[in-house]
């Protein structure tokens, strides 16, 4: 595969599955692939519901309430990341998740216990902030068309398509 992009700590964007948009943090990749998964693939652990948004007017109950942190642990496919520039340091994750983690119910629970305690420490003491956010989706048409706009494009969609009828 040549250059190793997903090494351990680098942040990547899953693309595809329940988990599609959410960010992950690469625990241990393998660019070969295993006898049991032939393509290669990485353990991840992401996050997947991010932090509530809070203000200044908070109390201390209600912050606490609303910094909670849900992880999930999973491994996936290379050709489903996509790499980011940011990485996280997250040496106490290494020797959490395994592979045989996933054979047994209760180890996993038991990861994900410490991958949410890792998670909310870093994210209550504001390191990796774009880490903790949701992703934002930028839509093409975000202010509101003028009417001659619209037609235009109505005129040019009827158009393109009488031409590609004649073509036939």
């Amino acid at each position: 595969m040549g250059t190793k992009v997903y090494k351990q700590g680098k942040v990547a964007v899953v693309l595809n599955g329940r988990y599609a948009g959410r960010k992950v943090v690469v625990i241990r990749g393998n660019d070969e692939g295993t006898r049991e998964k032939r393509y290669p693939h990485a353990l991840v652990a992401g996050v997947e519901r991010y932090p509530r948004k809070i203000t200044r007017g908070m109390g201390a109950k209600l912050v606490a309430k609303r910094s909670k942190i849900k992880p999930f642990i999973k491994t996936i496919n290379y050709s489903h990341l996509l790499p980011t520039r940011y990485a996280l340091e997250l040496e106490s994750l290494k020797g959490v998740i395994t592979q045989e983690t996933f054979k047994e119910p209760s180890q996993k629970e038991e990861s994900k216990k410490v991958i949410k305690k890792a998670f909310e420490e870093r994210y209550l003491a504001g390191k990796n902030k774009w880490f903790f956010t949701k992703l934002r989706v930028r839509r093409p048409f975000s202010q509101p068309m003028q009417p001659q706009v619209v037609m235009d494009l109505v005129y040019w969609v009827v158009l393109s398509s009488l031409i590609s009828e004649t073509a036939v």
